[in-house]
């Protein structure tokens, strides 16, 4: 995703992020949606995934990041948007990441984000995060847009970072490469590393994250 277009849409995003806390799911209906749009596999899938949800029900938050972590990098292949979806820019629902078993960087970040919270941990532990990536080595000049997701066990924690490119789950100290821009949860968005967050109500509206939600409240995610 090129770098100004995610930085907008981070911007923007937060004006809806009131309504994506996603603290319970109608099963049968996601199955149900599973079923009628993309088949047997899928429904295997959900099944599986909400297996993952129940068994992290007993598990402490560092193993249920891990698990969650996991549980979505092991299942799902990251692809660029184009190949994916046929679009340059397209937020995917978890159901729909799992009817493809595929997607890019904020789409492996919403499913952990949604996986995270019905598992039971704190919306306000949890940013989704664009970063920039630094790519060729410690002394490369390239970096990349990139999205992760950081949970922070408090507000002035040092943030451990869930990434689809790399399978261990570091402290944000350990991974120089990744440059923090913007964080976002249902709360609000955070600019860098702040413990405060900059903005609780842009006043703004993203029409791509307001489809995302409205998909997947028609799935079963509310």
């Amino acid at each position: 995703m090129p770098t100004y277009r995610l930085i907008c849409s981070l911007l923007l995003a937060c004006a809806c992020l009131g309504s994506l806390v996603w603290a319970q799911v109608d099963y049968a209906k996601l199955r149900s949606v599973a079923m009628n749009r993309y088949g047997q596999e899928t429904v295997n899938l959900v099944d599986e995934w909400r297996a993952s949800i129940d068994a992290m029900a007993a598990q402490d938050e560092l193993a249920q990041l891990k698990s969650a972590n996991d549980f979505i990098n092991r299942r799902i292949r990251w692809v660029q948007d184009p190949e994916a979806w046929g679009q340059k820019d397209y937020w995917a629902t978890p159901l729909e990441t799992m009817s493809k078993r595929m997607g890019d960087c904020e789409d492996f970040a919403i499913f952990k984000y949604t996986t995270l919270i019905l598992a039971g941990v704190d919306v306000n532990k949890l940013r989704i995060t664009y970063v920039k990536a630094q790519t060729g080595g410690p002394n490369s000049q390239i970096h990349l847009a990139h999205m992760v997701l950081a949970y922070y066990a408090t507000p002035t924690s040092e943030p451990l970072i869930l990434d689809n490119l790399i399978g261990d789950i570091y402290p944000a100290s350990k991974r120089t490469d990744l440059t923090p821009v913007y964080g976002f949860n249902s709360k609000g968005l955070w600019v860098g590393g702040a413990a405060a967050p900059a903005t609780t109500n842009p006043g703004a509206k993203l029409s791509r994250w307001r489809d995302l939600l409205q998909r997947a409240a028609a799935e079963g995610l509310g």
